[in-house]
């Protein structure tokens, strides 16, 4: 299968979803929106992932190439290929289908859990999910639910967590795709964020919090070849 990755900071790579695919034999490809780089079209790819990044997916003056990205995805969903987006992915794809994309009403920074909403349980991606995981989080914005969407988790802290609209586009505002490096990389060019705050974790508690990452790798191998058809 050919995935391609779209990217905006060089601190936020596919982490877990690139050792995945390695292992399963699937080519990778990428556009850098940090380095200008122009998307491909959907004929070049059979998955798109949609990766996070500190910047806000209405803030275009500062990022002109989020029109050019926003576009990238909507015909992506038109060609009906199969697209996840993770974090501001998740924003950008909500954006494109017609949901809005907004301040949370606090930020979400470190572990914490999450819980499948009721339309979880008729979702093919989603049904062997456990009711409840820990999931670590990196956010300040949020996203409505898009028209014709599936709500399928939800937070203390955020209602919204994630979607799945037409069994095969999904926005995750959480990360399960996170390592260790990942993780180290993202406190170390974000740590500013790290502020006193209800759902704000200290980054000695998002370090030791660490032994989340294989039940999230798990749980992200397990959507990803849902998505991939196996």
């Amino acid at each position: 299968m050919r995935i391609h990755s779209f990217e905006h900071v060089p601190f936020e790579g596919l982490a877990h979803i690139e050792t995945w695919a390695m292992a399963g034999g699937h080519q990778i490809t990428r556009t850098l929106f940090h380095a200008a780089q122009v998307p491909p079209p959907p004929a070049d790819f059979d998955m798109l992932v949609v990766m996070g990044g500190p910047m806000n997916i209405y803030e275009h003056d500062q990022y002109p190439w989020l029109a050019a990205e926003k576009k990238a995805i909507a015909d992506a969903i038109a060609a009906g290929k199969s697209v996840i987006g993770i974090c501001l992915g998740a924003q950008l794809i909500a954006d494109v289908l017609g949901g809005r994309v907004t301040r949370n009403a606090q930020k979400e920074i470190g572990w914490f859990p999450v819980e499948l909403a009721p339309g979880a349980v008729d979702s093919h991606l989603f049904r062997k999910f456990p009711k409840q995981f820990t999931a670590f989080h990196w956010h300040g914005d949020t996203f409505a639910i898009p028209p014709g969407a599936t709500h399928v988790a939800s937070s203390k802290a955020c209602t919204n967590q994630a979607f799945e609209y037409d069994g095969r586009v999904v926005g995750l505002q959480f990360h399960l795709e996170t390592s260790t490096e990942s993780i180290r990389s993202l406190a170390g060019n974000c740590g500013d964020e790290l502020v006193e705050g209800r759902f704000i974790q200290s980054e000695a508690e998002i370090l030791g919090g660490e032994s989340h990452v294989a039940e999230g790798n798990r749980l992200m191998e397990m959507l990803l070849e849902k998505m991939a058809g196996g």
